[in-house]
């Protein structure tokens, strides 16, 4: 029987394997230039996202689809009730005054009444200009303006009053409604005399090419633009997406789907991913804060099977596992467990992969030590359900995604923008490859320009910037958007992304370096915080780097120095620069000795929203840090 048993899971997972095929395309040299995968999900003529909690309400009434959090409990909404409030706002709404095509911005943390009002908006025949919570007065008077929103919700007094400074020169400024002050009870209201038929006649009217949200970039230089997005759009990203990953996560876990969302709603990837876990009907629940200390209890006590984050999540939950095994004396011991993951991982991933024979007896004697001292405890901080993950945003190490593979928990990365609908491509779920981002989403293309550049098109690449006809030519040509990035795509049409265009760094010696490689390394190691590679126009790359300050304070635990000892003596203690200088020779191995870090400054403080130095979504603003500490870099080159 366990033969038969082993036999039928074998074709179960090449039956998976080969739902969907990637096509590539080679130049004249035979170089990949590229890959195109076959869509899973077939394009909708009609209906939108806007349906999908009615949908799910007529076909699946008491599915639970989400869990609300209130006190301490996670209470279950089913699809029927969460129709029920949707179209209770929607009728506040369009009481209120929002017009078929009209807009509303919302500017709060991830939190159940965001998913409400998202859907409710459409419902109503509106489109979504999220706001981030942290966002400055400036940044919601260009968003407010530029997009002509008339209604604005709000999450906190806080953040009515920055709406309210925003738009005060406004000539027509918007109305406002909070949330904290019940906004939804209260539009509930308004709208009880507006009959059910004026909603199911708005939401009928919308097609899939009608704009869902104008979704705002981050902006790391310049004036953010609005990414105009379809509900076909948000339909080719979330239906392909799921119709990938579901199977295999159903098949692997036996368990009933499940996520905490934690990321931003004002950014596309949380967005996205709400969308396919409701069409999925995928249980979801919300958590506020991205901040390891709130988020750690959350996931203890929701106990998802997958989710979806950043590199700075799990780089986080690898730190808070040195730190903890430090303070009890066994730093050293955690160290082996890293370096015995890694190996452990790479012999698993090739064995996995037909690529080799797997650990031998010694080495998975030595990873059953360290997963009964480190590996568990790893599983426990994510709740202990969980066995898969999906981080974008940025690269995330590759040594750092072993580490969790003989955790027991696949990281799979993924790459998009907000032109793309979030992901433009995800690694297989049984075809992991680290160190890449994987091969094209489902019914998506990639190419790579002449000069490096990664070119995406397909059902996920947005229309138009809102207002900006020349910024959008200047992406869009023939169908094809030009990202800004630089990669590669390997023989199975898997995509390394390796910097950014616009950011490569030239030295004086004329050597090409591409940062990213070397600062996403530099984060991932401990005690660095944010860090900035420099070089341009210079002899040798340096960089500025910031301290951690759970990593500062856990340093200053461990050598029994005063917690409040000030910042200006610890970035000058020698200690601290040997610990640093570990993290710089670590990011050094990944380049030649042309590109590596020679010399680098720790500096005072952080770079944060507050300050200008760091985008909502965590990626730095290069060219603002590069202004802000040009003393400091040009003191690198007089030494």
């Amino acid at each position: 029987m366990g033969v038969r048993k082993d036999l039928r899971r074998a074709k179960r997972r090449t039956d998976l394997m080969n739902r969907t095929r990637v096509e590539i395309t080679r130049d004249d040299n035979g170089f990949v230039r590229e890959a195109r995968t076959t869509p899973l999900a077939p394009l909708h003529p009609t209906g939108t996202t806007a349906d999908i909690p009615f949908t799910n309400a007529a076909e699946a009434p008491d599915t639970v689809v989400l869990r609300r959090k209130r006190g301490d409990t996670w209470h279950p909404v089913t699809a029927t009730a969460f129709a029920r409030e949707v179209t209770a706002t929607a009728k506040g709404l369009i009481a209120a005054g929002l017009e078929p095509g009209g807009r509303v911005a919302l500017m709060s943390r991830t939190r159940y009444e965001w998913t409400v009002l998202d859907f409710a908006v459409w419902a109503a025949g509106g489109q979504t200009v999220p706001i981030y919570a942290t966002s400055s007065a400036e940044q919601v008077e260009w968003i407010i303006r530029d997009s002509g929103a008339a209604l604005v919700v709000t999450e906190t007094p806080e953040n009515t009053e920055t709406v309210r400074t925003a738009t005060a020169g406004h000539e027509h400024a918007p109305r406002i409604r909070q949330l904290d002050d019940s906004a939804l009870t209260a539009l509930a209201a308004e709208g009880v005399n507006v009959p059910d038929e004026e909603v199911t006649k708005r939401r009928t009217a919308l097609t899939p090419d009608t704009p869902a949200t104008v979704c705002y970039t981050s902006g790391t230089t310049g004036q953010p633009k609005g990414c105009v997005l379809t509900h076909a759009n948000l339909h080719a990203e979330s239906a392909n997406t799921v119709e990938l990953l579901l199977p295999i996560f159903r098949e692997v876990t036996r368990r009933t789907p499940s996520t905490l969302l934690f990321l931003p709603l004002a950014h596309i990837l949380g967005r996205t991913l709400q969308i396919a876990c409701l069409m999925a009907r995928i249980e979801v629940g919300h958590c506020p804060s991205v901040r390891p200390d709130e988020l750690r209890p959350a996931l203890k006590e929701f106990r998802p099977t997958f989710l979806v984050g950043v590199p700075y999540l799990f780089e986080k939950i690898h730190d808070t596992g040195r730190a903890t095994a430090e303070k009890i004396g066994r730093g050293a011991s955690f160290d082996r467990a890293d370096r015995i993951a890694v190996r452990f991982g790479e012999a698993y991933l090739n064995k996995f992969l037909n690529r080799g024979k797997g650990p031998g007896p010694t080495l998975y004697a030595a990873w059953a030590l360290y997963d009964l001292l480190v590996y568990r405890r790893i599983r426990k901080e994510l709740g202990g359900r969980m066995r898969y993950a999906i981080s974008g945003g940025s690269p995330l190490d590759r040594n750092l995604n072993l580490f969790f593979h003989a955790a027991g928990i696949i990281v799979y990365e993924g790459y998009g923008l907000t032109e793309t609908t979030a992901a433009a491509t995800i690694v297989p779920p049984l075809g992991p490859r680290p160190g890449t981002v994987g091969t094209p989403v489902p019914g998506t293309a990639v190419r790579i320009a002449d000069d490096g550049e990664v070119l995406v098109k397909g059902g996920i690449v947005f229309g138009a910037y809102w207002n900006n006809p020349a910024a959008t030519d200047a992406v869009l040509r023939d169908d094809w958007f030009a990202t800004g990035d630089l990669g590669s795509l390997d023989e199975d049409g898997y995509l390394t992304i390796t910097g950014r265009k616009k950011d490569i760094i030239v030295t004086s010696g004329g050597k090409n370096v591409s940062p990213a490689v070397l600062e996403d390394r530099l984060r991932s190691r401990p005690p660095v915080g944010q860090c900035i590679v420099v070089g341009d126009n210079r002899p040798f790359v340096a960089a500025l780097i910031t301290l951690d300050p759970d990593a500062v304070a856990h340093w200053l635990s461990v050598r029994k120095l005063p917690p409040d000892t000030p910042l200006s003596e610890i970035v000058g203690d020698a200690r601290m620069r040997a610990d640093v200088q570990k993290a710089v020779d670590y990011a050094n191995e990944a380049v030649s000795r042309a590109e590596s870090i020679r010399a680098f400054a720790l500096v005072e403080g952080e770079f944060t929203e507050d300050n200008g130095l760091l985008t909502p979504s965590l990626k730095v603003k290069r060219h603002a840090v590069l202004r802000a500490y040009e003393e400091r870099i040009e003191a690198l080159y007089r030494r």
